[in-house]
């Protein structure tokens, strides 16, 4: 069973996500683990493309690359081919998808932590991929870290590493590069947590923040993704990126 985003959130999101500290900087950080540690050729399917935020940077960075996408919901399909019209669209939930060697990579950004059956999915995964396909995820990490938030949004569980990397492993995958990210911020992140723990979750309280707010934490998250060029791997953090290959 899948317990998708809320419905109503993709139109929020849409006008929101783009000047958003948070959703920037994971895309950047998306995008240069896809340069530098993922070989980006062939077909790129992205599984839980939500409004197609992410996808249109894809789409952008590499222009060569044929684009599919899927989502769970028809209504958050609207926007995603507003902004990415050239990719090919499903509606499906990627526990029933029956894709084999297809993709020479397959990209789920906090998806994965909506499904009850994350394992199989990822052996959807598995067998949706070519040999020597990429898999990139992204999952909110850090069950401590559970609040009104994940509930929200209809979250199953927060992931800790060695959980994803084993479900990661047990469908078949080798692990290439993993590393949390929200790292600098995750001080921040704990006491807005603990401040939230018996209030009811409001968007507005993320969204709505001032644009000096706004820069000041994307420019922490910039100094972060240039500590992760150089080659530092962060132990904790709000979220946590995984890319595995099929060997």
């Amino acid at each position: 069973m899948s317990h998708p985003f809320p419905e109503a959130s993709f139109s929020y999101l849409a006008e929101n996500e783009e000047r958003h500290w948070w959703f920037r900087s994971r895309n950047e950080i998306i995008l240069w683990a896809l340069r530098t540690k993922a070989r980006m050729n062939g077909a790129y399917l992205e599984v839980g493309c939500g409004s197609g935020f992410v996808l249109s940077c894809i789409s952008r960075s590499f222009p060569s690359v044929r684009l599919y996408a899927t989502e769970y919901y028809e209504s958050a399909l609207v926007y995603a081919k507003s902004r990415v019209p050239s990719c090919s669209y499903r509606q499906l939930d990627a526990a029933v998808m029956k894709d084999i060697d297809a993709y020479e990579c397959i990209g789920c950004f906090d998806v994965l932590e909506h499904i009850e059956r994350d394992t199989k999915v990822l052996s959807n995964f598995h067998r949706a991929l070519r040999t020597g396909g990429y898999l990139l995820l992204t999952v909110p990490q850090h069950p401590w870290l559970w609040s009104a938030a994940d509930s929200y949004a209809h979250h199953v569980r927060r992931y800790t590493a060695s959980e994803l990397r084993r479900k990661v492993k047990h469908s078949g995958f080798e692990i290439c590069y993993c590393t949390s990210f929200v790292f600098l911020l995750l001080p921040l992140m704990t006491l807005q947590r603990l401040l939230m723990r018996n209030k009811t979750y409001e968007p507005d309280d993320e969204f709505n923040i001032s644009s000096i707010l706004n820069f000041g934490l994307y420019l922490v998250m910039q100094f972060e993704q240039a500590l992760l060029c150089l080659g530092l791997r962060f132990p904790a953090g709000g979220s946590l990126l995984l890319l595995a290959q099929k060997p």
